[in-house]
């Protein structure tokens, strides 16, 4: 089969690949029809080579048709449309049933001390090869697929794989209260779908930010109240204050995560790092990693007294310093995580139908052939012709 691998930093290229094959009684084995390119799968292109081997297959945001089953297999079957969750869970374990499935105890990564296995994504996660290829091998066959109506395009429900259940929980982690305010920084995928969740869900004011032009007129289309972080810049906290009170708003998601801009001497450790050898790269970036905080740091000056800053975007740094002192003093509350897919799975699936209130059908910007892969990630890592959301069509 065909499928993207990592070679190197800044380096994916589309080989072919032997096919996966059925290697538990409960495995099915699953034809790729689209597979998102997440705003994650830029910090393996670019930041995580000391945890990728050169061939390992990216992607987990994919949806596909069911070509083989195992043995053991009777929720799905040959023929079946399903959406794939990007973590790994069982769905039977302690965690699992805790709606914790980011932390399924049958997929831990114990030896690296880290939450369930993810389809794509580095030694951290298991090295379980991933979903832009043309076949994916997905375990827990019975559990795992989310099964999805045959009929309207891959549009409707590839999302469900990710895109959705994070913004879905970074808005459940936000506590936004009724007919409440918030803010979030960075309208990226996961930012764009939070901040339409949030107006779904009642918010009276949501304020995006971002320094795309492109993103923020998109999210602008939507009702939320755009800020050009480059045009802001500092005095971004009190044009948000000026909105809410001189307060701030009541919750703040931040969907940027460790790609902040600005913190000159953290993008230049994390550069220097992706250069070193594995060997001694991986427990630098175990024991030493700083983030770029920009978003963070930010995301707590926002947030009002009191209030809830929820954290979708992801940090790798294990010695980034935080402002405890200035937390602790507003009383913030903090909530962060891997999305917990199958927990909001019942929540989203209501909204995917032809009134489509989160404008899942018309999400993506753009469309291309798996074979285009490299050109793809090239441009979303460039934010090139308002690129916000790619799927790919092997």
């Amino acid at each position: 089969m065909r499928a993207l691998t990592w070679q190197g930093k800044r380096d994916v290229r589309v080989e072919t690949v032997p096919d996966p094959r059925i290697e538990k009684p409960d495995d099915i084995i699953v034809k790729v029809t689209s597979s998102g390119i997440c705003g994650s799968d830029l910090h393996l292109y670019e930041l995580f080579g000391p945890y990728l081997d050169p061939g390992d297959i990216l992607g987990h945001e994919p949806m596909g048709v069911v070509e083989e089953v195992g043995p053991d297999v009777q929720a799905v079957t040959t023929g079946d449309r399903v959406v794939i969750p990007f973590n790994i869970s069982c769905r039977d374990c302690f965690m699992c049933d805790q709606g914790l499935h980011s932390q399924c105890e049958t997929t831990q990564v114990r030896e690296r001390h880290s939450g369930a296995a993810l389809f794509g994504y580095t030694k951290l996660y298991g090295q379980v090869p991933g979903g832009q290829a043309e076949l994916l091998r997905v375990p827990f066959g019975n559990k795992l697929p989310i099964k999805v109506p045959a009929g309207p395009p891959d549009d409707r429900y590839v999302y469900l794989s990710d895109v959705l259940p994070t913004a879905w929980q970074a808005v459940e982690y936000a506590d936004i209260p009724e007919a409440g305010t918030v803010t979030v920084l960075g309208l990226g995928p996961i930012g764009d779908m939070a901040a339409r969740i949030a107006r779904h869900r009642g918010a009276r004011l949501v304020v995006g930010v971002d320094l795309v032009t492109e993103r923020l007129s998109r999210a602008s289309a939507r009702g939320v109240t755009c800020f050009d972080a480059r045009r802001h810049g500092k005095d971004l906290p009190e044009a948000v204050r000026d909105l809410t009170d001189g307060r701030g708003t009541d919750a703040v998601i931040d969907a940027v995560g460790m790609e902040a801009h600005g913190a000159p001497f953290a993008k230049a450790a994390q550069w220097v790092t992706g250069l070193l050898p594995d060997v001694v790269a991986q427990p630098l970036m175990e024991h030493a990693g700083v983030d770029r905080l920009g978003a963070l740091h930010t995301g707590i000056d926002l947030v009002r007294r009191g209030g809830t800053l929820s954290v979708s975007g992801v940090y790798g740094g294990a010695a980034s310093p935080m402002p405890l002192l200035t937390m602790f003093d507003k009383q913030i509350q903090v909530r962060m995580g891997q999305a917990n897919v199958w927990r909001w799975v019942e929540d989203i699936l209501p909204l995917l139908t032809d009134d489509d209130p989160l404008g899942v059908d018309t999400f993506k910007t753009h469309a291309m052939p798996l074979e285009d892969a490299p050109k793809a990630y090239a441009m979303f890592q460039a934010k090139e012709d308002g690129m916000v959301k790619t799927l790919l069509k092997p």
